[in-house]
Parts: C-alpha cells; sequence; structure tokens
C-alpha cells in the first residue's frame, strides 16, 4: 500500500463520492477510481458499497479508514522529525488521562515551545487502553499513565505526584459535612466512577462488605461531563483531587479514608530511537523531577 493511495482512499471515504473526492485531490475520476479499484484488489476486499450517488464503506473499509489514519499519522510525524538542522523541531506527542500530575508535564512542554519555536506538540486525552495502543503503533512518544498497572514492556519514569481519590457532590449533599468518606457513606448512593477505575475493580476491596450495597449508576471518561451531573444532584463522583475547579460551583470534594492514591507514571517504549524533541523532553522532565528532590 502506497502512502498516496491511502490518502485517495481517506479522501473517498469522507466524501462517499468518487466525483468530489477526485476534485478535492486535483485528480480525475477515472483515475481515483482505477486506484481505489487497484486498492482493492490488492487487499483482496471490498472496501465500498457502490450505490447510485453515494459511496458506503463496508466493515473492512471502516477498519482501513482508522488504520490508514494512524499510517498517515505516523509518516508525518515521522517526516517532519527528521527535517531538523542544528535547531530542535519536529513533533512532540504525548498522550494522556486527567491527572494533577500533568502540571508537572505542561510545564515542561511549555518551557520547550518557548525555547523552540519550531516544535509543535500534538497532546491527545484518552483511556489508558486507547493511549496505550497508540504507543505501541508509535503515534505518540510518551504516555501518562495513572494507577498501579503492569507495565514490564515500557520504560518508566514515576512523577514525584500523586492523585488522591475522593468524592465531587453538591455542596448541600450531607457528606459535604464530613472531612473525609468513607465506604459505608456511599451505600445506597447514586455513583459514578471512572471507566478505567470500573473495569479495574479499583474500589471492590475499599468498598469491603459495602460493596453489594454500593449503587454505581455509571461511568465516565472525562469528570467535567460527570461533574456536570453532581452539580445537578443527580449522582456524586468518585474522582481524583484536584482536577474540578469547585470555585464559584456548587461543588466540594472530600477525600477517601482510608485514603486511596495512584501513582503516576511517563511511559515510551522499551528501545526506541527518541527524537531529538523526544528526547529533550525526557531530559528536562528528569530534571525537573531531580530538582523537586533535591
Amino acid at each position: 500500500m502506497e502512502l498516496r493511495v491511502l490518502n485517495y482512499f481517506l479522501a473517498t471515504a469522507q466524501e462517499q463520492n468518487m466525483t468530489r473526492a477526485a476534485e478535492k485531490l486535483l485528480v480525475s475520476q477515472p483515475a481515483l477510481s482505477r486506484q481505489i479499484a487497484d486498492l482493492e484488489d490488492e487487499l483482496g476486499v471490498k472496501l465500498f458499497i457502490r450505490q447510485p450517488r453515494k459511496l458506503i464503506l463496508t466493515p473492512a473499509g471502516r477498519y482501513l479508514q482508522e488504520q490508514a489514519r494512524e499510517i498517515l499519522t505516523l509518516a508525518d510525524k515521522t517526516k517532519q522529525n527528521l527535517q531538523f538542522t542544528s535547531v530542535i523541531s519536529g513533533d512532540l506527542t504525548i498522550g494522556a488521562g486527567e491527572s494533577y500530575g500533568m502540571q508537572r508535564v505542561m510545564s515542561v512542554v511549555s518551557d520547550i515551545i518557548k525555547d523552540y519555536p519550531l516544535v509543535n506538540i500534538d497532546l491527545f486525552s484518552g483511556s489508558y487502553a486507547t493511549t496505550e495502543a497508540k504507543l505501541n503503533n508509535g503515534t505518540i512518544d510518551f504516555a501518562v499513565i495513572m494507577g498501579d498497572l503492569p507495565l514490564t514492556n515500557y520504560e518508566v519514569l514515576q512523577l514525584p505526584e500523586k492523585d488522591q481519590w475522593g468524592v465531587l457532590m453538591p455542596a448541600s449533599d450531607p457528606l459535604a459535612n464530613k472531612a473525609e468518606v468513607r465506604a459505608g457513606d456511599l451505600v445506597n448512593r447514586q455513583l459514578l466512577i471512572s471507566t478505567q477505575a470500573k473495569m479495574r475493580n479499583r474500589f471492590q476491596e475499599w468498598f469491603g462488605n459495602y460493596y453489594k450495597q454500593i449503587n454505581i449508576i455509571g461511568n465516565y471518561n472525562l469528570v467535567y461531563n460527570a461533574s456536570l451531573m453532581a452539580e445537578n444532584n443527580s449522582a456524586i463522583v468518585m474522582t481524583y483531587d484536584r482536577l474540578t475547579n469547585t470555585n464559584g460551583r456548587n461543588l466540594v470534594f472530600r477525600p477517601l479514608a482510608p485514603a486511596q492514591y495512584e501513582p503516576i507514571n511517563v511511559i515510551w517504549k522499551h528501545e526506541t530511537a527518541l527524537s531529538p524533541v523526544a528526547q529533550l523532553f525526557l531530559n528536562r522532565l528528569k530534571a525537573s523531577i531531580q530538582d523537586s528532590e533535591n
């Protein structure tokens, strides 16, 4: 598969029409049609269901669309990172979930941007599974991972910060009068937890004997959206401290007891030749950690 042909395929998939795609790509419609047909022959699958005025992706076509985007992103990133001289430039790509530890990471990134204006930053927010997949296929340089997860397949740099779990709730909630929240306080309450915590059964041990009495009504990926439910008195939210600005909002945060913390790790692939800008980021992040420990 040529990168040029993958670009042709993505344009056709987006336009859902061969003529419009050809106009966008500045090629003739017959030439584009031949390229798509040749691609289908090469792969041995049909990529489109051809209707009179519309092209619809087949399941194989939808899969190729997702993979082609990743392939072309990686190709563009590689090209950018190779086009440097004595001046550091190129893309620095970081994937992460929501975490207080990102303040340190973003401080390092901000300093790099100031010192090297030709550096481009690409930040991806997502779950551990999605971020790990992007790290493995090479479309991001680093992933910032929260939680006690198996990371033996990666190089790991642990940040000094830790994320503390607690409960976000309306200021009028009776639990707001407590300094900390225990498992028994959550019995028969409508509770939202993060998707990753749910997948890991993160709180089953902490809930203890109350586990079967805990009413988890849903899960979330982005805590801001979950906080709106708390603000509307529809649920209380188990989340990390310092992620939601409660100033001016009818919300309060109370930590769990016994306290529950998550480590924060920056990871990258084993034995990977980092680009100059990625190596610069790593060096500065290590220096930042060392400075804070001295």
